[in-house]
């Protein structure tokens, strides 16, 4: 049902300004998974709602009619909102000064849980189970943050709590799934962790000849969005990245 407004949903994110666009989708709001998108993304679905964030606001959209999505809610969040990532009825909004949690069980009309807040950085976060994985990173936008894998309690939704911070080069998305953490290191590679241990990550491998952007991991296939182009990579090894495919991306100059 919404495959007819993929279109509509680039050009709303054109309109808004996104300079990195992705895309997360889950087919429920209840659902127990991790999206299907990646943890840069700037808009997400939730059984029939489209939620889409820009510098200062998440917009509400109602595509129960594909053809004709209708748009609702606008909230305020503040400034500097960069990724949304939707788990288990709730909506996880990474901002440079920290983490948003939203109630989404009600479409179209999210209700304001809890912040953690943290120092100005850029900030994509993935969730699983009671755990949120938050990278922090410096760089032009995002001013003099730090580089920082934090990982939060979010047990108790109203009152999130870091647990760990890991030092990390220049960590930009991420992507869990089950007993492993990857984490794309900008121009410095692309790292898998073990996470058997959800709490305490273990540095299982680091490639370094991949400028790695954000990641996509589903069924032991890792998709990996470079300054270059796609990569496709097996961890059916859980101690070690095959690499499947790659395409090859000509940048716009």
């Amino acid at each position: 049902m919404k495959t007819t407004f993929i279109t509509f949903i680039f050009l709303l994110s054109a309109a808004y300004g996104c300079s990195d666009i992705g895309v997360s989708k889950s087919d429920s709001v209840a659902s127990a998974g991790a999206g299907t998108g990646g943890s840069m993304a700037r808009f997400t679905v939730a059984g029939n709602t489209l939620y889409l964030v820009s510098n200062t606001t998440l917009r509400a959209y109602d595509v129960s009619n594909s053809k004709n999505p209708t748009p609702g809610k606008e909230t305020k969040l503040g400034f500097g909102v960069e990724t949304i990532f939707p788990y288990r009825g709730n909506l996880f909004i990474g901002t440079q000064t920290g983490l948003i949690i939203y109630d989404a069980t009600r479409e179209g009309d999210p209700r304001y849980l809890s912040t953690y807040n943290h120092v100005m950085s850029c900030d994509p976060v993935v969730v699983q189970g009671n755990l949120a994985y938050v990278t922090l990173r410096n760089g032009t936008a995002c001013r003099n943050g730090l580089n920082l894998l934090d990982i939060i309690d979010v047990s108790n939704l109203t009152a999130p709590r870091v647990v760990k911070s890991i030092p990390m080069i220049n960590p930009h998305g991420l992507g869990v799934d089950g007993n492993v953490l990857f984490i794309c290191e900008g121009d410095s590679g692309l790292k898998m962790f073990d996470l058997s241990n959800p709490t305490d990550p273990k540095l299982l491998q680091h490639i370094t000849d991949v400028r790695s952007y954000d990641v996509i991991p589903s069924r032991d296939v890792l998709i990996v969005t470079g300054k270059d182009g796609i990569y496709q990579y097996s961890y059916a090894d859980r101690k070690s990245l095959k690499l499947l495919s790659k395409l090859t991306i000509e940048p716009i100059v």
